[in-house]
């Protein structure tokens, strides 16, 4: 369903592109101080982000967000969100860079000092934005904060350095991971050093816009200035406008959705006329895949509000399902289904391209939590269809722990069969099937040439036969 895709523009020699008005003209008071608001919100909410582990995407939202982000004009809250996008993004490079040229560390406690740091050398190192107005308002943010005020010479050093230096200093921080550590020793445990880097340095390209087309997938790509990927979506050339306003849009042809997260309701075969559950249905792009397939669809949510959004998108589409409001661990059908789809609660580690806080809002205790979560649903999933009946399990995690071995768990236990996918149904995405016959994408698979952007949702979806038919 329709995303909220407000993509970055690709990089360019490495350094990602945005525009912004610098505040800093001369004669121009005004813009200055509007300059100064912009950085000291990105400062605000990257400090929210990596000291009290909040998601971004609530802090972003222009009605409900955070007071510092609503109060700023359009073109200031695109700024904030490319430096947040940037800086979260290259963290572990930029804290690198800063310490490079520190003579002692920064005092305990200075972690306000730290982000204004950050926000101004994500936007040295990584904008299209003049390196003096990063560095001037990032001084003058510190002037007007007490607990920085007496640092406001170390701002100004440090950060002419860095962009006196910045070309230099960039090539230095390539080995750096682009990630926690935490996460990155999980990659290297898990796909080994090589592929973690793969992956890595794959997360760093912002996520391009996938679209579902309800048919004619050439067709569309040639209205939407795309290209038709293996998957059937079709990915958008670089693009960064209104999508309501491209053309389909409100006639419903088709609907925003990653090319992985398509591929667990394909995974199910012939579904026509069938009965079908989604288990944890909303946004509704998988329940859309199934009602155009076909199947017959009861879609559950136990969010009202997620629901609400759920029904107006497959209202725009011209789709009607069953919907309703529970706990998928509380549903307990009258009538079991021929089919079930749980695309469960995970850490969505596979998402960093679009969403580059959730590696610093989230730890390996979130992860095992999670998958002893994702465990408990599937084998209630398993009670919901008949015998013989299929169950796709699906998240958007990068990490096995909560996509392969759960399933390894609940087949060992018995009541259930893994049924593989075929990789030769699945042309130039072979290298996404495990040797079980499972599905297993990540960021650095599907390597496109430009103009198109490379990659992929990480995702991991297995297909589940309920023992007794």
């Amino acid at each position: 369903m329709p995303e909220d895709n407000k993509n970055d523009s690709h990089p360019k020699r490495s350094r990602e592109r945005a525009r912004s008005r610098a505040g800093t003209g001369p004669g121009a008071p005004a813009a200055a101080k509007a300059g100064l608001r912009s950085r000291q919100a990105a400062a605000k909410l990257l400090a929210a982000v990596i000291d009290r582990k909040t998601p971004l995407d609530g802090m972003l939202d222009p009605e409900r967000g955070n007071p510092a982000y609503r109060e700023l004009n359009e073109a200031d809250r695109a700024l904030v969100r490319a430096i947040l996008n940037s800086a979260l993004r290259h963290l572990p490079r930029i804290r690198a860079a800063i310490d490079s040229l520190l003579q002692t560390p920064l005092p305990e406690g200075a972690r306000a000092l730290e982000h204004v740091l950050t926000v101004a050398a994500a936007q040295i190192l990584y904008l299209d934005v003049p390196d003096h107005s990063a560095v001037d308002l990032a001084v003058e943010q510190a002037r007007s904060d007490p607990r920085n005020r007496r640092f406001a010479s170390l701002v100004n050093a440090v950060l002419r350095r860095l962009s006196r230096e910045k070309d230099e200093i960039l090539e230095k921080l390539r080995p750096v991971p682009a990630m926690p550590g935490w996460f990155f020793d999980r990659l290297v445990a898990c796909y080994g050093r090589d592929q973690a880097e793969r992956i890595s340095e794959a997360q760093l390209v912002p996520a391009a816009i996938d679209v579902t087309v309800k048919s004619e997938p050439t067709s569309w790509a040639e209205r939407l200035d795309g290209t038709v990927l293996p998957t059937g979506s079709v990915r958008l050339r670089d693009f960064s406008g209104s999508i309501p306003s491209l053309p389909g849009f409100s006639e419903g042809a088709w609907w925003v959705q990653d090319a992985a997260a398509s591929i667990p309701a394909r995974l199910f075969g012939e579904v026509s006329g069938k009965r079908l559950v989604d288990l944890c249905a909303a946004p509704g792009g998988k329940t859309a895949q199934l009602i155009l397939a076909g199947a017959e669809v009861t879609a559950l949510d136990q969010s009202s509000s997620r629901l609400r959004r759920l029904r107006a998108n497959l209202g725009r589409l011209g789709f009607e399902a069953r919907t309703k409001e529970t706990d998928m661990a509380d549903f307990r059908p009258e009538e079991l289904f021929d089919a079930a789809l749980l695309d469960a609660p995970c850490s969505s580690t596979g998402t960093t391209r679009r969403h580059p806080d959730v590696l610093w809002t989230k730890g390996p205790e979130d992860v095992a939590k999670l998958a002893r979560l994702q465990e408990r649903l599937l084998r209630h999933a398993l009670t919901v269809v008949k015998p013989g009946g299929l169950v796709v399990f699906s998240n958007c995690s990068l990490d096995p722990l909560e996509g392969e071995e759960v399933v390894a768990r609940v087949v060992a236990d018995g009541g259930c069969e893994r049924v593989p996918v075929d990789a030769a149904d699945w042309p130039e995405l072979e290298e996404a099937i495990t040797p079980v016959g499972e599905f297993r994408t990540t960021p650095a698979m599907l390597p496109l040439e430009a103009p198109f952007a490379g990659g992929l949702d990480g995702f991991y979806a297995a297909v589940l036969r309920r023992a007794g038919a």
